[in-house]
């Protein structure tokens, strides 16, 4: 595939400046020209005002030459660089900025200076900024000046809670000049300038150090684009069809990778992923920088299906705020966690409004499936143990039991007073939702343990047997919760995501019935990552057209020439919305592939509408092993990649391919392309001597 679809390009920078485009590498983040960064896991204020503390950005720097000259910029995806390029009758200067993907600690500007023809003249470009080494979320103090760079460092203000800790940010980098220029002698030259960040004094300086000693070896720059070349040799999506749908994935999985750490640094502190990124998240906007369930629903599958590293990162860093979660449990009056509707770093509740945080509850089952979907991909056993998933798991159950109501009359178990991800209504009883994915959360709490040899309450079980999951007999659908009227409006995506993707068994016609209910009075100015799921929905009725035209509507959220996406059509809400491209995602990697991530193998029902003759995934990652998959109108070919040296999920399981239809099973050899015709199946372990398809 070519590069050139990695780039977008413009001559000229976008009107609203929420559209400039972020650069970000799990750590550091940062839209473009902007007096302030963020740093994952720096939060400044208690609950309510909680937020990514402002981080001054030296880099904040406007290239300006007297003779003026032509503008463009281009945002190169597959090297994660945005440059600014201007040129004028006599020379050309290319201002080059990114977030090192290695070494995540480090942000970098470049001016290049090319001159056109030899000339007697001295070239001059002035370098414009208004920076001040000050935040009004952190008191910072200069330092000495470390090996030719400047110092600063900083306690955040307040606590998320009182007591609670402060984090300390120490800033070094290379001083920037008010111009450069180039002698008559020199046809051209460069300069590179570098902010090393980092929460304490000796991490800073080693991380300049290093950043200085890559600028001497000339291995700065290409070691950055190296490691983001590898993200995309190890897994990416190509189609023939459409060149707008390929960029809009391109694009979403250029900003969903940004948020996640480096696959090769893991001495930082990973704080999760918000809705809008680590670039933005400021005081009052893009929701403070806290995760939400977007993390685990909406963001997490697709980058789960081809980086288990960066998937294991999401589930850490929810065991890294159990004690959050034990203290919002108790002060809520039951046992076990309670994962905050909106989370920082210590695991409490920060959500400003006390509704969400106290019925918003559904969040505890959408972390468990992450949870669980990790354990079906991955088989990795060590991160429910040594990694203390399996307590985290356990502890979820038992805020269930505590949480639920038994009905006598009924028979059931209700879950009442709570808030669905549909929040136009709150204080309902029994969310079909909610309830779902806490059935879901005790079933695989039971599977834990007998996989471990836990003892599981019987609790555990019984709950989520006789949990009540509403459902319409009359008119064969699942309204939202226990007295929802049929036809009043829903803002988002909720009982629509019982099928996919928590799996909930239904026939056709029910799942039918479902998506025509919903989809007639959803409101059109909803969140982003709603359209995606009635896509995946259509899909799995075989009308791709109907999911196509779903689909389409997402691109009204797609801002400006960089690919930037809000949360509304109308360009409102949050930015960078991650949330949005990874609602986008799962309809391409999960909607016209079929796939589904089960207990017992990967499915996949492959369907492409019109505009389309050609699917590739490449890299996907199930039990060890890395497939390459091609999808056709009529046929499909899988290849399982050759065991890549010194992966930490090399323990691989020698695989096949079961067709549902015909029961013919394919082993799968490393470097052998296998072809069958287009139809349901699924791959599973090859020791598996008969397979039943799950319900």
């Amino acid at each position: 595939m070519s590069t050139d679809l990695y780039t977008f390009s413009s001559d000229s920078l976008p009107g609203d400046p929420r559209f400039l485009p972020p650069l970000a590498n799990g750590l550091l983040g940062w839209r473009v020209y902007s007096d302030v960064l963020h740093v994952g896991a720096v939060y400044n204020g208690e609950r309510g005002d909680c937020h990514r503390a402002d981080v001054p950005c030296p880099l904040a720097v406007t290239v300006v030459m007297e003779e003026g000259g032509q503008d463009s910029f281009s945002l190169d995806a597959y090297n994660g660089v945005f440059t600014r390029t201007l040129t004028s009758p006599g020379a050309t200067v290319s201002q080059s900025f990114y977030s090192h993907r290695y070494h995540s600690n480090l942000m970098v500007m470049e001016i290049l200076l090319v001159r056109h023809a030899p000339s007697e003249v001295v070239l001059a470009v002035n370098l414009v900024t208004s920076f001040l080494p000050q935040s009004k979320d952190i008191h910072f103090q200069s330092g000495p000046d470390y090996k030719g760079g400047r110092y600063i460092r900083g306690q955040t203000n307040t606590a998320e809670f009182p007591g609670g800790p402060q984090p300390t940010v120490h800033l070094i980098w290379t001083p920037i000049p008010s111009t450069v220029t180039l002698p008559p002698e020199r046809s051209q030259d460069r300069w590179c300038f570098i902010v090393a960040v980092a929460d304490s004094l000796d991490k800073a300086e080693a991380s300049f150090d290093e950043g200085l000693e890559l600028m001497a070896t000339g291995d700065l720059r290409p070691s950055h684009e190296k490691s983001w070349q590898e993200l995309w040799l190890h897994s990416k999506v190509e189609m023939v069809g459409s060149e707008r749908l390929l960029k809009a994935v391109i694009s979403s999985m250029f900003y969903l990778l940004s948020a996640f750490p480096s696959i090769h640094d893991t001495s930082c502190f990973f704080g999760g992923v918000s809705p809008g990124g680590l670039s933005n998240g400021g005081e009052g906007q893009d929701y403070w920088g806290h995760a939400f369930w977007d993390q685990e629903m909406w963001i997490y599958p697709t980058v789960a299906l081809f980086y288990p590293k960066l998937a294991r990162a999401v589930l850490e860093y929810r065991v890294q705020t159990v004690d959050g979660a034990k203290y919002n449990a108790q002060r809520q009056g039951y046992k076990g966690l309670k994962f905050p509707w909106q989370s920082a770093v210590s695991g409490r509740e920060m959500c400003p409004e006390d509704i969400y945080g106290e019925q918003e509850i559904h969040i505890n089952g959408d972390v468990a499936l992450a949870f669980q979907n990790y354990y079906y991909l991955t088989e990795d056993v060590s991160m429910f143990t040594e990694g203390r998933g399996s307590q985290l798991i356990w502890d979820m159950a038992d805020y269930w039991v505590s949480r639920v109501t038994w009905s006598t009359e009924e028979k059931k178990y209700h879950i009442l007073g709570v808030m669905p991800p549909d929040e136009y209504y709150y204080n309902v009883s029994n969310s079909v939702y909610t309830n779902t994915v806490a059935k879901l959360s005790l079933q695989f709490a039971v599977e834990l343990a007998d996989l471990l040899k836990h003892p599981a309450p019987n609790e555990w079980q019984d709950v989520a047997e006789n949990l009540q999951i509403p459902f319409d007999q009359q008119s064969q659908y699942h309204p939202e919760f226990e007295g929802y009227t049929k036809g009043c409006t829903v803002k988002q995506a909720d009982a629509v995501m019982l099928s996919y993707p928590l799996g909930l068994p239904m026939s056709l016609e029910i799942r039918r019935n479902d998506l025509e209910a919903y989809e007639a009075v959803t409101d059109p100015l909803g969140p982003a990552m709603t359209w995606g799921m009635f896509a995946i929905g259509w899909l799995e009725l075989g009308e791709a057209e109907k999911a196509q035209q779903l689909l389409e509507k997402c691109f009204k959220n797609i801002q400006g020439p960089f690919q930037v996406w809000s949360e509304t059509s109308d360009g409102s809400g949050a930015v960078n919305f991650l949330t949005g491209m990874g609602g986008f995602l799962q309809a391409v990697v999960f909607g016209y592939t079929g796939f589904r991530v089960q207990k017992e193998c990967l499915a996949f029902s492959p369907l492409l509408p019109n505009e389309l003759s050609e699917l590739c995934i490449r890299g996907v990652s199930y039990l060890g092993n890395r497939m390459d998959w091609l999808f056709r109108k009529h046929e499909v070919c899988i290849i399982l990649r050759e065991q890549e040296a010194g992966d930490a999920f090399a323990k691989r399981c020698d695989l096949q391919v079961v067709l549902k239809a015909s029961g013919t099973k394919i082993p799968l050899t490393p470097g052998t392309p296998v072809m069958f015709p287009r139809e349901p199946g699924c791959v599973c372990k090859l020791q598996l001597s008969s397979f039943c398809w799950p319900l």
